[in-house]
């Protein structure tokens, strides 16, 4: 343990930039922290979808990533929730590892008659059927029932919901977002706010725990350097 490292149990819910130039983050329970310099390694908050077993099966056989899951469900039957040219691309992944692959659009199909032919051509299927729920036992998927009462036998889904900034401090300081929702931030993980650094899942599409490692370590030599620099 470092003698200058103080872990605080606390929710930060704001923050501001007094007008001595410092950032002040405030805690749920009043209280008040004064700093040179901010990192957020704050991650990101997925929404979970209305669909009655969705939250359930979320990261036990409901996945978001075939790189990061799609080998321990290789042959598996499998599954693809979603719609349009984001599912046609994610498809085309996921193809690699499944070969036995439903795409289950909860609706009128939104692919285009070119990417209608390519998943023909792979023997991917389409599932035009409104979504009632998904059937598991402890988080592991077994079916898809469809409003119309038939069901759609499945071991893995693959699903990306949208997502929401699990802070947001760094908007309240300004800090930009992509058009993703990403916080936005350079190579050496500055914001566009000069002083507040970010890093991990809430910069980044990549959510693995050894990218948000690298951009940890990269936040905090960048702005070691910064406070040294201003300092010298």
């Amino acid at each position: 343990m470092y003698k200058t490292v103080e872990f605080i149990n606390g929710l930060a819910v704001s923050g501001r930039r007094t007008s001595n130039d410092f950032f002040e983050i405030e805690t749920a329970l009043g209280e008040k922290f004064l700093a040179d310099k901010l990192i957020f390694a704050t991650g990101i908050k997925d929404q979970m979808l209305n669909i009655e077993g969705f939250a359930e099966c979320w990261g036990i056989s409901v996945l978001h990533c075939p790189y990061c899951h799609g080998y321990e469900v290789k042959d598996q039957k499998t599954g693809i929730l979603g719609n349009g040219d984001e599912v046609f691309e994610l498809a085309t992944l996921i193809s690699n590892w499944a070969n036995d692959l439903t795409l289950f659009t909860d609706g009128a199909s939104a692919f285009s008659e070119e990417q209608i032919e390519k998943l023909e051509k792979h023997h991917i299927k389409i599932e035009e059927k409104p979504v009632e729920k998904f059937e598991h036992t402890d988080g592991y998927i077994q079916n898809i029932a469809f409003k119309d009462g038939s069901k759609s036998q499945v071991e893995a889904i693959y699903a990306r919901p949208q997502f929401t900034q699990h802070c947001s401090i760094p908007q309240l300081l300004g800090c930009e977002l992509t058009e993703e929702g990403y916080i936005k931030a350079d190579f050496f993980q500055e914001t566009n706010v000069s002083g507040v650094f970010a890093c991990g899942d809430n910069t980044t599409r990549m959510r693995t725990v050894a990218n948000a490692v690298s951009m940890g370590t990269m936040a905090g030599i960048s702005l070691s350097r910064k406070l040294i620099s201003e300092k010298f």
